[in-house]
């Protein structure tokens, strides 16, 4: 029998903690809750943990601070940030730090409950393709993305992806000079009930962008096609 799957939970509301442990928990969930920051540093450099609920508005460093600063070290594990007013500009920002997922406070726990299995179910999606393509490594220019390991280097240094970026580039570097609606990528990606937004995709392909190409306003390897999504462009495709 399989162990349940390890949730992080970090909110300095002592009532919503206590409340999430317990609906979790009756989910199928283990979970842990902190309070702050180096709280959540302890507990990460115990144990590894599976996903972390990340509140944005915290005293002292805050969601967005932390989650920079895991994806900064390397961390990967998915990270759901809830923020408090449901303002686009904070989920926006959160995407582009690093977060993979994100629910606006007041929200119902079965949503958040559904929202942590999507996320899960996506690093299983990732493994799983890995097996399936033989656990190899896709390279273009001087980028090599692991499957195996849900991982992307630049010569031979790791560059830090969070778990929705790794699925959108595994996809679109699958099929090379095929374009991929925004709609179509969210289903592969992260499969069909997956309950991202469109607009999720353009912010981790604005991010991608960031990381991988000399100049993101004129992309390289990510390029848009108008009206129909966008399209990997491999180095034997290169004009």
């Amino acid at each position: 029998m399989s162990s349940p799957p390890r949730i992080l939970v970090l909110d300095d509301e002592a009532e919503l903690r206590a409340l999430l442990e317990r609906y979790l928990g009756s989910q199928g969930f283990a979970v842990r809750q902190v309070a702050n920051a180096a709280q959540l540093d302890k507990l990460l450099a115990r144990e590894p943990y599976d996903a972390l609920v990340l509140d944005l508005m915290l005293p002292g460093e805050d969601g967005l601070a932390i989650c920079r600063r895991l994806r900064a070290a390397g961390e990967n594990l998915p990270i759901l940030m809830l923020t408090a007013r449901g303002d686009a500009v904070d989920r926006i920002i959160g995407l582009e730090t690093g977060a993979d997922d994100y629910l606006a406070k007041p929200f119902e726990p079965r949503e958040l409950a559904a929202r942590l299995k999507a996320l899960l179910r996506r690093q299983q999606l990732a493994r799983a393709s890995a097996t399936l393509t033989g656990a190899g490594t896709i390279a273009f220019g001087p980028y090599r993305l692991h499957l195996e390991s849900c991982r992307l280097s630049r010569d031979g240094e790791t560059v830090e992806l969070s778990s929705g970026e790794f699925a959108l580039l595994r996809v679109l570097t699958a099929q090379p000079g095929r374009p991929l609606s925004r709609e179509r990528l969210l289903a592969l990606a992260f499969g069909r009930d997956h309950g991202n937004s469109e607009r999720s995709v353009d912010v981790q392909i604005l991010r991608l962008r960031r990381l991988l190409e000399a100049d993101p306003a004129t992309p390289r390897y990510i390029r848009t096609v108008w009206g129909a999504g966008y399209v990997f462009v491999g180095d034997e495709e290169t004009p």
